[in-house]
């Protein structure tokens, strides 16, 4: 009976954990959304994750194109780093990125990019395929869909605004 209260229990955590951050199927269509609306990301941003430290910078949107960049670092040397595109596609919204370790050598070939599809927006609130993106007063909050050994988990990075 203990060992079937811990399965249900373990399901119970693991759906509600995994439901923070929405899939996409393929078969299901982009939500609608305009670069424009996330507005509310543009800023300086930092906070822990990954076991060390992270800052994103996140500028205005110009031409249906919003730009950040992301960098990593543990024990004061940087780890990998991110060039980061909101585009606008049509009535939708995809996040395009690229990894670079700290040499500069990028994980994805040349004309690959990791990218997350929107799946629905409301004022203070992004889900992408995969992300999940939230503003709550000065914090800004990425949980973020990875996969460790295998296994599905959600990595969350908790930024405070930032003066440049």
């Amino acid at each position: 009976m203990k060992a079937l209260f811990s399965f249900f229990l373990f399901l119970t955590i693991s759906h509600t954990t995994l439901s923070q951050v929405k899939q996409l199927s393929p078969e299901d269509t982009p939500g609608k959304g305009k670069v424009d609306d996330l507005h509310w990301m543009v800023g300086y941003w930092a906070g822990p994750g990954l076991g060390g430290e992270c800052e994103e910078v996140w500028m205005p949107a110009v031409d249906g194109h919003m730009v950040g960049t992301f960098r990593f670092w543990q024990d004061g040397k940087l780890v990998f780093s991110e060039f980061m595109n909101l585009v606008q596609e049509g009535e939708s919204i995809s996040m395009k990125l690229k990894h670079f370790s700290a040499d500069l050598t990028g994980w994805e070939e040349k004309e690959e990019w990791t990218t997350f599809k929107l799946i629905e927006m409301t004022e203070n609130k992004a889900w992408f395929d995969g992300l999940t993106i939230e503003r709550k007063g000065g914090q800004l909050i990425f949980q973020v869909n990875i996969s460790e050994s295998g296994e599905p988990k959600i990595e969350t990075f908790t930024y405070s605004k930032k003066s440049l």
